[in-house]
């Protein structure tokens, strides 16, 4: 006999995935097609088990769609020094200077709640928000249903619809990873 909460976890995962906004998605795929083309950089930006979308996300990206690919969340020492000296709010940020961004360059913001610095949720995606706008980069999303600062102030963000409100963290991060996988194994971006 199939476990109750299971049966309606599957079952909220098909809801969601039926209600995701394929055109976004394609739209997605089309501005790494041309950051790939300009060679472009692709910075993503992600905390808990975002962070390590992220990171799996940017072997995905340099590996399969030879693009050039980062997230401060694979180097821990300067991650864990940003933020003791400068604060958690700058910690992307003031890694995405050092980078140098230009108009050419994206922003990937994976996270469930999108940022919100009012209610201390995610500061650092608001910063680094910010801070990509004023280089003029774009900016990539797949968040959470509120979608927060990221919903608000990106180019192109896919919303995780919401189904069960319980289930909203669980459901987010594992729809980023199957976006992400859908999006860097299309054929336009499949190497």
């Amino acid at each position: 006999m199939t476990n109750s909460w299971l049966a309606a976890y599957f079952r909220e995962t098909v809801e969601i995935a039926q209600q995701i906004d394929l055109d976004a998605i394609d739209s997605i795929v089309t501005r790494l097609v041309r950051l790939r083309s300009e060679r472009g950089r692709l910075f993503l930006c992600g905390v808990g088990g975002s962070a390590g979308n992220c990171s799996h996300a940017v072997n995905d990206f340099r590996k399969l769609a030879l693009i050039d690919a980062s997230t401060p969340v694979d180097n821990v020492s300067e991650l864990t020094a940003r933020t003791n000296d400068d604060g958690w709010d700058r910690v992307f940020s003031d890694w995405l200077k050092v980078a140098r961004p230009t108009s050419r360059d994206v922003l990937f913001i994976l996270s469930v709640g999108g940022g919100n610095r009012e209610r201390n949720v995610s500061p650092n995606v608001v910063s680094v928000v910010d801070a990509a706008k004023t280089c003029g980069m774009d900016v990539l999303g797949i968040v959470g249903p509120e979608g927060g600062y990221t919903k608000d102030h990106g180019d192109i963000v896919v919303v995780i619809p919401t189904v069960n409100p319980k289930n909203i963290t669980p459901h987010t991060e594992a729809f980023q990873a199957v976006l992400l996988h859908g999006i860097v194994c299309d054929p336009r971006l499949m190497a």
